[in-house]
């Protein structure tokens, strides 16, 4: 692949700021707008896009206040010491197939996300997908990252606030969230960027499919960490986000779930994620 610049990107100031490696060698085209900078990548005609996340910190968890809250969400403070790229959208179904030549997905569309994956699965799409563009680095999020991701410098339940319905989230809108009013169940996923997208770029951080984390499932400390993951060693893995399927309280920001990395079902997708490599020290060596 080659990063060739056209006439489509626009000038781009003060480069110097820039994070080491932008753009990438492999970057098909690349930019900046008011989300922030972005670049893309290309294969097999399939194109996906990466949004820069700037290394920051924030409120990881739920408060008690926060209604329909489960006993996992502890609130603690988290500093991420590192930016990271994390792809706009879930994987599609064209981009996986591209890469691995079959779609496991139920509802099947080239632009809905890939679900059917298990947690393996997606380590089996990681490696060939870095072997295919060399030097691509790309993971899933370390758990801290996808949720500073989605809140996109937000508190609330939702990056857009306190309520949702089913024109910002592919939920059950028969359940909706707390006292919110039932709404649509469309009982199948939706194009990844059918939906708005938040204040970092990002579209369907709620709901669609849950979005498969690089982590071990793991109990959140009381006091701050720094750059945590919890090792995927054995035990669980972390999913993120809710799904179609899933209740309105399920799509929180500060929503976890949780199933062993070789389950696969029709509501288990992910998203990319590239740059610093996610420490895999113990969680004790991660607090302050």
């Amino acid at each position: 692949m080659s990063a060739q610049q056209t006439e489509a990107v626009p000038i781009l100031a003060n480069i110097d700021s820039f994070p080491a490696g932008f753009p990438a060698v492999w970057a098909c085209d690349w930019g900046e707008d008011y989300h922030d900078l972005w670049m893309s990548f290309r294969y097999r005609g399939v194109r996906q896009q990466l949004r820069w996340i700037k290394p920051g910190e924030f409120w990881m968890g739920s408060p008690e206040t926060e209604t329909e809250r489960e006993d996992n969400e502890t609130r603690h403070r988290v500093i991420l010491t590192h930016g990271f790229w994390l792809a706009d959208t879930a994987c599609t179904q064209a981009l996986w197939h591209a890469v691995m030549g079959d779609n496991p997905s139920r509802f099947k569309g080239a632009e809905r996300p890939v679900e059917t994956v298990s947690w393996s699965d997606t380590q089996t799409f990681l490696n060939r997908l870095n072997e295919i563009v060399p030097g691509g680095g790309f993971r899933l999020p370390t758990e801290a990252e996808w949720e500073y991701a989605c809140r996109a410098g937000t508190e609330t339940p939702f990056w857009f606030g306190e309520q949702m319905t089913p024109e910002q989230v592919n939920y059950d809108g028969n359940h909706p969230y707390t006292d919110g009013v039932q709404g649509q169940y469309r009982e199948k996923t939706v194009d990844v960027k059918a939906l708005p997208c938040n204040g970092w770029g990002l579209y369907q951080m709620h709901g669609n499919v849950w979005e498969w984390c690089q982590d071990g499932y793991g109990h959140y400390p009381a006091d701050m960490a720094i750059d945590p993951v919890e090792p995927a060693t054995g035990g669980t893995r972390v999913l993120r986000g809710g799904s179609w399927f899933g209740h309105g309280r399920h799509a929180r920001s500060a929503a976890r779930a949780r199933d062993y990395p070789g389950f696969r079902r029709g509501y288990y997708g992910f998203r990319l994620a590239r740059g610093h490599a996610a420490s895999q020290a113990a969680p004790e060596a991660q607090r302050r």
